[in-house]
């Protein structure tokens, strides 16, 4: 790699080089690779091709659960949120059953590496939001979550911004399917698509940051099942905290430290 100097920039491939920018800077570096169709084709290249179907499948299920939180997951996430979803969802498929290339992403069965997820790494929950409460419930069918959270002390369990006035309680829940390889269209396929990525979403009043909260909070969601849900579906439960600042009786969001994480998966 090397860099461009001079006021003519170039960019494309030119005489075996490529001109490109990166982060701001003009580089060079030479052109090449390996041909597409061999890649597709050469049996020496078999683990190369099993490996991109499967982290093309990490990627379509990273991006269905980011989907389902798509009402709120960009105030409440870092810019490394697509990659560390993707990474987590490919270790979800390294423990999925069938042969490589074309393992199985069985979401509930390994809710385990998924469960704590922080949309925020700057900005993790527990660190922000310490007061006491207990994970989000799930009724019989699936449907319905509820997270409960006792009367507490906001100056002494809240970590929070400058600025702040007020904050909400936020309980975000959402459905993810199984995903499975479809030998046909080569692809990654949700085994209950009509399911996935239904969603809902709770937020409690705006509570000032001052003293006792004064009351318990309880927020639910209810995802509109009327049947339990099948195996090969997950719900996935997210609790945060939204920060705000009060200016003449309107709350206007903060930008800085509202924080979300998976909290349970049922």
């Amino acid at each position: 790699m090397a860099k461009q100097k001079g006021f003519i920039k170039l960019k494309g491939s030119l005489g075996g080089l490529t001109f490109y920018k990166n982060n701001g800077k003009d580089l060079i570096r030479t052109a090449g690779g390996i041909d597409k169709s061999r890649i597709e084709k050469d049996p020496a290249f078999k683990r190369t091709r099993e490996n991109m179907s499967e982290f093309g499948g990490a990627a379509s299920v990273g991006k269905a659960l980011r989907q389902g939180y798509a009402s709120i997951i960009k105030s409440m996430s870092d810019s490394s949120v697509t990659g560390r979803l993707t990474g987590i969802m490919k270790r979800i498929n390294s423990l999925g059953a069938g042969k490589r290339g074309q393992r199985i992403f069985e979401i509930l069965t390994n809710k385990a590496v998924l469960e704590g997820f922080e949309f925020n790494k700057a900005a993790p929950l527990d660190a922000i939001f310490y007061a006491p409460n207990v994970v989000p419930a799930l009724d019989a069918n699936r449907s319905i979550a509820t997270w409960e959270v006792p009367d507490f002390n906001t100056s002494t369990y809240i970590q929070a911004p400058e600025g702040a006035t007020h904050f909400k309680l936020v309980l975000a829940s959402t459905v993810l399917s199984d995903y499975t390889f479809n030998t046909t269209s080569k692809k990654y396929e949700a085994t209950n698509s009509d399911d996935n990525e239904t969603n809902g979403i709770a937020f409690s009043t705006e509570i000032p940051i001052e003293g006792m909260v004064g009351a318990d909070t309880t927020l639910t969601v209810d995802l509109g099942f009327t049947a339990a849900l099948p195996a090969t579906v997950a719900v996935i439960n997210a609790i945060g905290i939204i920060f705000y600042q009060e200016i003449n009786t309107l709350f206007y969001e903060l930008a800085s430290d509202n924080a979300m994480k998976i909290a349970s998966i049922g």
